[in-house]
């Protein structure tokens, strides 16, 4: 049988949302494959976790896919980790799961040990509805990008993606171009849980004035309500 390989959670800015079972996993397994082995190791120096590290990220080759294959073949016991959050969501965590699936079938255990997501987080305190939502990631930088937009205001279930520093103005100016609805609600969540964390809520175009009078900075989650039919 081959080894098991956990997947999981790590904080997303605040260290006190690391959880017990995290903790011990990682010490507990023989390797652990992380997006950056320079964030991780910050972490582990802050809970006492002595492991050797290895990279695995979205430029990580078949051949160290194969590698960590081998490991588990040999039954090494692995984790994986992100630089934060869960691993998996907006990262390629869940490419190398499917590869090793392809690898072992069903003899391999694959086991989440859940904790911090930015996704769940934003969610919890949106007060939209959330029986239903998608998750979308990132919108493109470039090509489909109103498409996404227009995918996103069309939902009539909650709608949450993630949006860079960079981008955050652009995409507040696309959304309100493309909503004729000016009471549509939206709650943008800045740097969760993290020292200067931010939340900004309102219709498109009150959020979006707020968040300009404030710090474009940081890593942003939008919530966007799902569409009323105001039909007859």
């Amino acid at each position: 049988m081959p080894g098991k390989l956990y997947i999981v959670a790590t904080p997303i800015g605040n260290l006190e949302d690391m959880t017990f079972r995290a903790v011990e996993t990682l010490k507990s397994v023989d390797l652990v494959l992380c997006e950056d082995t320079r964030v991780a190791l910050r972490l582990f120096n802050h809970f006492a976790i002595e492991k050797t590290t290895e990279s695995y990220h979205q430029h990580s080759t078949l051949k160290k896919i194969g590698r960590i294959a081998g490991l588990l073949r040999e039954g090494k016991n692995l984790a994986l980790v992100s630089d934060a959050g869960t691993p998996g969501i907006s990262d390629p965590g869940n490419q190398l799961i499917e590869s090793l699936i392809q690898v072992f079938g069903t003899e391999i255990k694959i086991i989440p040990i859940p904790g911090p997501s930015a996704v769940t987080a934003a969610l919890s305190i949106c007060g939209f509805g959330s029986d239903r939502f998608i998750f979308a990631g990132f919108p493109p930088a470039k090509n489909k990008r109103k498409k996404f937009f227009e995918e996103a205001l069309a939902y009539s279930f909650t709608a949450l993606f993630y949006e860079s520093t960079y981008r955050i103005i652009r995409t507040l100016e696309d959304i309100k171009a493309l909503e004729p609805d000016k009471s549509r609600r939206i709650v943008i969540c800045r740097e969760l849980t993290k020292k200067f964390e931010t939340i900004y809520r309102g219709t498109i175009e009150e959020a979006a004035n707020d968040l300009k009078k404030g710090i474009i900075k940081g890593e942003f989650v939008f919530v966007l309500e799902g569409r009323v039919d105001k039909g007859g």
